[in-house]
């Protein structure tokens, strides 16, 4: 879950202001990537191994699938 709206186009924030709320924007998003990611991997981490072969995983999928999201 994203902390900042990131859809809108920032091309026309030019200048130190713009580059630095680039920058911490970019910063957030990727925390924010991060934590989803360990969040669906101690999820799955959770799983028997009948459970996720429910979903139709292995063990070996979990970080293939954690990372898959960003």
């Amino acid at each position: 879950m994203a902390v900042l709206d990131t859809t809108r186009a920032t091309t026309g924030s030019f200048g130190l202001v713009g580059r630095i709320g680039a920058t911490f924007a970019w910063a957030v998003s990727s925390i924010a990537d991060w934590n989803d990611a360990r969040v669906t991997r101690n999820a799955l981490n959770g799983l028997t191994d009948r459970e996720l072969e429910d979903i139709g995983l292995i063990r070996g999928d979990i970080d293939f699938v954690a990372e898959s999201r960003r």
